[in-house]
């Protein structure tokens, strides 16, 4: 079995593919940092809790933008199930060219939703994660990474109204009944989503315009994209899986590597 270790800002997802199934999938959060001990024993724990023996695991794949906590991880890697980790970093076979003025700029999570959108619905594709940060990458119908837009995604700005306004609530996010709203939280929470429908189908509209592109397919990912991508007719398809099966599929470049 292949174990697949996204490490977000937020969350670490593991996955773990028997082959091409997408056998079972856990997260850990990423803000507390610990030792490579104590990763192996999570990791192998949150495994064998679900009925995964550590030693059906044969080799492992890590995609990681916090460089902080890669020492240990990796280690615990190491020392748990005795696999040293393939890393997605530049130089490693992608099946993704990235052709922006500064390849190394761009984070391993963009290059594994890239590689993950295009070998599954072909290019031309936009693939947009609404995670930490919300993301917007162009791959061309070579497969080339063409460009990409950052924006605060909507836990971010969430955090800003009501960490930096004094009256504001901490709220859930999700739609609310109208955007007519009538008392605080359903405001906070009308602009927060509908503010994030309107910037997705702007965004999404002129980069396939800019580009000239025809047919682009439009895939989105990342816990809250389910949510907008029910909102709006721009997105074509949701895939919460995205960035685990674009990290099998460039483990699989590599063994043929």
């Amino acid at each position: 079995m292949l174990l697949t270790i996204d490490v977000g800002n937020t969350n670490i997802t593991l996955g773990v593919f028997d082959g091409e199934k997408l056998v079972d999938n856990f997260r850990m959060t990423t803000g507390t940092p610990h030792t490579s001990d104590e990763y192996g024993l999570m990791i192998g724990y949150l495994l064998e809790s679900n009925g995964i023996p550590k030693e059906k695991v044969d080799d492992v794949i890590i995609a990681s933008v916090v460089p902080a906590l890669m020492h240990s991880l990796r280690n615990g890697i190491i020392k748990r199930f005795h696999i040293t980790p393939i890393i997605v970093e530049p130089g490693i076979k992608t099946g993704i060219k990235i052709v922006t003025e500064n390849p190394k700029q761009i984070g391993a999570d963009r290059i594994v939703d890239a590689a993950g959108a295009y070998f599954l619905y072909g290019g031309p594709v936009l693939v947009l994660d609404f995670g930490t940060a919300t993301t917007y990458d162009l791959i061309d119908k070579d497969g080339a990474f063409i460009s990409g837009v950052t924006a605060p995604g909507i836990r971010i700005s969430a955090k800003a109204l009501w960490e930096d306004a004094a009256k504001l609530p901490e709220i859930e996010i999700k739609k609310p009944a109208s955007i007519l709203a009538k008392e605080t939280v359903t405001s906070m929470q009308a602009g927060l989503v509908y503010g994030q429908i309107g910037q997705t189908e702007y965004i999404v509209k002129h980069m396939i315009e800019e580009s000239g592109y025809e047919g682009v397919r439009v895939v989105a990912t990342g816990g809250l994209g389910g949510m907008i991508s029910q909102e709006t007719d721009c997105i074509e398809i949701y895939n919460p899986d995205l960035t685990l099966q674009g990290m099998r599929l460039i483990y699989e470049k590599q063994k043929e590597k």
